[in-house]
């Protein structure tokens, strides 16, 4: 594909990231004295931590600071902040890097740092999540200023199949020198002596069960939003945070070929939207779909509809990934809230935009699709997360070389 493909969205500011533009799935907006703003971005992997970058023009952004990582065999995927806080999620690898878990290696687990001067963020502490049956943290969600809800591994939990060595977390961080656990949950069965059998794994692409995003709003404090790869969606009840409860859940893999990534709540339309992430290239794992559920009883979650995606032929053989990954996930901050227009990611199928008003026939509204960024290896795009602020720009990011994309919508929402 040469040149980009676009309809009711235009690109208005575009960064490569001086050169490093992998960008994983953590974006966050700071908001400064004088206006200022500052969006953090967590790399998709080495050499780069994380990346600062000055939106307070969007159409001219600039990087203001980069961060380097301990070593190569670790990335911080994930990244969240609250006020002046930030929170960056490490996890380790063995040498073949993704794929290949980096058990027992530092630093896996979670850094704070205080960015209140963001040319100069300050480390506060490293939580650890050192283990022999520990690879790090995956992603963590941090919106209250109180406690971080994560996907990570422990240095007492060694999992039967180590696909399923990360699981729910969390942590008391009121005190972000001195963190502490409140919780935890795993999927019966995973843990070495669990008294539950082992789940059954995916005949076809076992992805493993553990958790991914563990999202909790405060709408419902006492809920976590979660997906757990090959385990579905699944909702925790964590109103006694020492004891989380599953109320709810849902899980379509098989027959469909798993890796649940996102559940994000509609609470005023009882309503989920869930994805699950495409992880092979060339169409291998298709279809990797965006589901919307049925939750006015959270004890029965019932699929009602898929958002739409253009053909899987047109898409496939372009490069990379092509399916479903993140949305943007009405998070509390300088950003977008809306209960029936929904962002979402698709790979080098780009960011998309639906309006979900009918929810048994959503329809697609709006769509970017960047040209393939120089020096990718997937030959194409791969938009790997999105981030919608309160005015309305849309923040976009290439997995490999492209950086960070701003787009501005041209159709109202």
């Amino acid at each position: 594909m040469s040149g980009h493909e676009a309809h009711n969205m235009k690109l208005i500011g575009h960064d490569t990231l001086a050169g490093y533009g992998g960008i994983g799935e953590g974006m966050a907006i700071q908001e400064l004295a004088g206006g200022r703003r500052i969006m953090w971005l967590a790399h998709e992997g080495a050499p780069k931590n994380f990346t600062g970058v000055d939106v307070t023009n969007p159409k001219k952004p600039k990087v203001i600071v980069q961060t380097e990582l301990a070593h190569n065999q670790m990335r911080s995927n994930s990244l969240d902040l609250c006020g002046d806080i930030l929170a960056v999620a490490y996890q380790t690898m063995g040498p073949k890097g993704l794929g290949d878990p980096g058990l027992d290696m530092d630093p896996a687990g979670i850094e704070l740092f205080d960015v209140s001067d963001p040319l100069d963020p300050k480390s506060i502490t490293h939580y650890s999540c050192k283990g022999p049956g520990s690879f790090g943290v995956h992603q963590l969600w941090f919106v209250d200023g109180e406690t971080i809800h994560f996907a990570g591994g422990a240095p007492d939990f060694i999992a039967r199949n180590w696909l399923d060595s990360q699981f729910y977390r969390a942590i008391d961080v009121r005190n972000p020198a001195n963190p502490y656990e409140i919780g935890r949950w795993w999927m019966p069965g995973t843990r070495e002596g669990d008294d539950a059998p082992p789940p059954k794994r995916h005949p076809q692409f076992d992805s493993g069960f553990r958790a991914h995003n563990t999202n909790v709003y405060p709408e419902r404090p006492d809920r976590v939003y979660m997906c757990y790869l090959d385990g579905g969606t699944i909702i925790l009840d964590i109103s006694d945070n020492a004891n989380p409860k599953m109320v709810g859940s849902w899980n379509p893999h098989p027959p469909y070929p798993g890796f649940a990534h996102t559940a994000l709540p509609l609470f005023g339309r009882d309503l989920i939207i869930v994805t699950d992430e495409c992880v092979r290239n060339d169409g291998e794992d298709w279809p990797k779909l965006t589901w919307i559920l049925d939750a006015r009883d959270e004890t029965n979650l019932v699929p009602i509809s898929t958002l739409p995606l253009p053909p899987i032929e047109e898409f496939a053989g372009r490069g990379g990934r092509f399916g479903s990954h993140n949305l943007h996930e009405n998070r509390p901050g300088p950003a977008y809230q809306s209960d029936t227009i929904v962002f979402a990611t698709f790979f080098n199928g780009g960011v998309r935009v639906y309006d979900t008003s009918n929810p048994y026939q959503p329809a697609e509204i709006a769509h970017f699709v960047p040209e393939a960024p120089l020096g990718s290896r997937a030959g194409a795009v791969q938009i790997n997360d999105v981030y919608v602020d309160e005015n309305r720009i849309v923040y976009a990011v290439d997995r490999h070389t492209g950086g960070l994309y701003i787009l501005e919508m041209e159709v109202d929402i």
